[in-house]
């Protein structure tokens, strides 16, 4: 994973060379020379958004000019609805709250934190009555917007903004905001490392939605019956097991440690188990039931709450166990291989026949009398199953594989805003 950018990372001990240093040299918080404590007033003016009386239910049309409320501040990005907009002859008679390119507009509502910076093509946009605009004066806009939805900033927001049921943030309060500024040019140099880290975690993000979308299509395509697949039903293949009642557990005896985890449907993640979500119970509840103790290849489908979830156990960790909220599904026979069920699960086939369950009513349980009903086509041999799931795991274990780049991306992004926002780590 490589971040590539021209600055140059420094020990605190170096001095820096930006011709534009600023005059102050006493640093509050851990920065370093030349950074010096501001108030967010001297190096931004601020413009609240226009009063709710300003705009009527008439005013509103479908894609128009569009209206920014925190709503639509996503991730630092201002992310617009077709539905949340008014006509170019409102927008204009509401210039005064127009957004301009290299401005900030910031929820000032509910939610503190959420703020983005408006870029070139969201040139005229207007700022709603729940956002703020942020106009930088000589600053770096990006660098703002970063010190600005920082956790260490939200919390100060949070904690001076008026109001009883919602915090609201108004201008003084943001006026009156202390913020770490280094000189401009090291500014414009954490914004491109930090641009460069968004780069990466954007481009993770889009690769593992094709993946997933790659797979769906492999899924079709392999789990389509070929003229010599067989039929078979659910009862006559597998043997289905759960928790008969609660056989008295509680969730008072859910324990967040332990050496035997529960599981439950909410435990489950893209097909397979979150072991760190999971709680404990002891070994008395362990030992209560051993239909339900969980072995590798087991086939997990949730039939409380949200029915017909499905979860494979690839690797088992540790000794585990169910909640009465779910099925452990084990094929009987030499027909039927666990992992190829288990895809077939995870498809259409499986969907349609929960939708005809329901036929068009909402169900909150899946019964077991139910469930043995369900029928399926398979291809013929294991051998055949076995290379359709052994596909179909690989791609799994792709995503999974591109997902943890991703999280160990989102983690780098966090520790290097706590270093570079503070001036722990130094660029010049």
């Amino acid at each position: 994973m490589t971040i590539r950018t021209k600055a140059k990372i420094t020990p605190l001990t170096q001095t820096t060379d930006c011709d534009t240093k600023l005059s102050q040299e006493v640093i509050v918080g851990g920065g370093a020379k030349e950074w010096s404590e501001e108030l967010l007033g001297n190096h931004a003016t601020f413009r609240t958004g226009p009063f709710g009386s300003a705009l009527h239910k008439s005013d509103y049309i479908k894609n128009g000019v569009p209206l920014i409320n925190p709503m639509h501040i996503v991730d630092g990005r201002i992310v617009p609805t077709d539905t949340m907009t008014v006509s170019a002859e409102v927008a204009s008679a509401l210039s005064e709250f127009q957004l301009k390119p290299g401005e900030i507009v910031i929820g000032r509502r509910g939610d503190m934190g959420r703020c983005a910076v408006v870029r070139d093509g969201q040139s005229g946009w207007l700022c709603g009555t729940g956002s703020m605009i942020v106009r930088p004066k000589g600053a770096n806009p990006d660098f703002l917007q970063r010190i600005l939805s920082s956790s260490e900033v939200v919390t100060n927001i949070e904690n001076t903004s008026v109001g009883t049921t919602m915090a609201n943030l108004n201008q003084d309060t943001l006026a009156g905001l202390k913020v770490q500024l280094p000189p401009r040019c090291e500014q414009d140099a954490i914004v491109e490392v930090l641009s460069d880290v968004d780069a990466l975690i954007e481009a993770l993000k889009k690769l593992i939605a094709k993946k997933r979308l790659i797979k769906q299509g492999a899924m079709q395509e392999l789990l389509s019956p070929q003229q010599d697949w067989v039929e078979l039903t659910l009862g006559s293949s597998a043997q289905l097991k759960a928790r008969i009642g609660w056989q008295g557990l509680t969730t008072g005896e859910y324990l967040d440690g332990g050496d035997y985890h529960l599981v439950t449907g909410t435990d489950f993640r893209d097909g397979f188990i979150d072991w760190s979500n999971c709680h404990f119970v002891d070994k008395y509840r362990y030992d209560q039931d051993k239909n339900i103790q969980l072995r590798e290849n087991d086939v997990l489908v949730t039939k409380d709450g949200t029915i017909g979830k499905v979860a494979f156990i690839e690797n088992l960790p540790q000794p585990a166990t169910l909640n009465s909220g779910v099925f452990v599904v084990r094929p009987r026979t030499n027909a039927l291989q666990p992992k190829f069920l288990y895809y077939l699960l995870m498809s259409p086939v499986f969907e349609g026949f929960l939708a005809r369950l329901s036929a068009g009513s909402t169900i909150s349980h899946l019964y077991q009398k139910d469930f043995v009903g369900f029928s399926f086509l398979i291809p013929p041999t294991l051998k055949r199953q076995d290379e359709i799931a052994a596909a179909l795991l690989e791609m799994d274990l792709d995503v999974k594989a591109s997902e943890a780049r991703l999280a160990k991306a989102q983690q780098m992004k966090q520790a290097l805003m706590q270093e570079l926002l503070t001036g722990r780590i130094r660029l010049v």
